[in-house]
């Protein structure tokens, strides 16, 4: 073969290099496509994964099974006044045995009062007892690791109440942490667990009864008790002269009350929505005034 003749040859498309016959061609091209397909097909398949629990969740929510059962189960300890106490017949009344009647009406369903304590408030809740917490439960952290909380009811703060002959001393809690002063207390609350915290010196005596408890502080088997100031009014109208609130418009601290939810949005926004549209109309403002008057 003459030397021309094997130029021609040398120089022919079929022999060339690929990248050199395609014009523009680059050789990661391929890698590429392949990284982006893969890449697709992995946000597919997690899209896909995700979707199933969130359906399966949104099919199942707590809001959901009240509807379906027809009845609204509210756990209410039934000791505590304004808000909820359960007489002998075990018959319950109150501001929130009302709002309860209300939210299950505008759940269209019935009411279910369920009795609990408020040591096992938590764990009634969590256990599924009851679907809403209400009764004057104080907002705290510790509660919302667990729970949800409806938007705040009330603004609240921890005070002292006292026999009237006795209520100018018993104003600080320096007056109050000696260790000549009973301090008396209901168990498992926030009440007890503000004595704790801020008295060290004085007596806390803890009675089992929060529905009795201001009788054991008219009898003089104690001399103070720190407690909600919206109690503290209640319990001097109704110990006139006996019991006297002291500075409820100074609590110690400040605090707020709502509904404990367990951890379902759907409820929580109905909730929400709810408390929303009773303040707006007054309606929720007119019941606490029936009640504290």
């Amino acid at each position: 073969m003459g030397r021309r003749a094997l130029n021609r040859f040398s120089e022919s498309p079929s022999l060339r290099p690929r990248a050199e016959r395609v014009e523009g061609s680059n050789p990661g091209q391929p890698l590429r496509r392949l990284t982006r397909a893969a890449l697709g097909c992995f946000v597919a398949s997690l899209l896909a994964m995700t979707a199933i629990p969130l359906v399966a969740h949104a099919q199942t929510t707590k809001l959901d099974e009240i509807i379906q059962r027809g009845t609204l189960r509210v756990g209410l300890t039934g000791d505590y006044r304004p808000f909820s106490i359960k007489a002998e017949d075990g018959s319950f009344s109150g501001l929130d045995v009302d709002q309860a009647q209300s939210l299950a009406a505008g759940l269209g369903v019935k009411l279910e009062i369920v009795p609990t304590t408020w040591p096992t408030l938590m764990s009634d809740l969590q256990a599924g007892k009851f679907d809403v917490g209400m009764g004057g439960i104080t907002e705290t952290l510790e509660r919302a690791k667990t729970a949800f909380f409806s938007t705040p009811v009330m603004r609240s703060g921890k005070t002292p109440i006292a026999r009237c002959a006795d209520k100018g001393r018993y104003e600080t809690l320096a007056d109050i942490d000696k260790p000549d002063v009973k301090v008396i207390t209901n168990p498992g609350g926030t009440n007890e667990k503000f004595d704790r915290a801020h008295l060290h010196a004085a007596q806390i005596i803890v009675f089992p009864s929060n529905a009795q408890i201001f009788d054991e502080l008219a009898a003089g088997h104690a001399d103070v008790m720190i407690t909600d100031g919206v109690e503290t009014r209640l319990q001097q109208k109704l110990h006139p002269g006996v019991l006297c609130a002291i500075h409820p418009d100074a609590p110690f601290d400040t605090s707020e009350l709502g509904y404990l939810l367990p951890r379902d949005i759907a409820l929580k926004l109905f909730v929400d929505l709810w408390i929303s549209q009773s303040q707006e109309t007054g309606r929720w403002q007119a019941e606490l005034t029936k009640w504290l008057e």
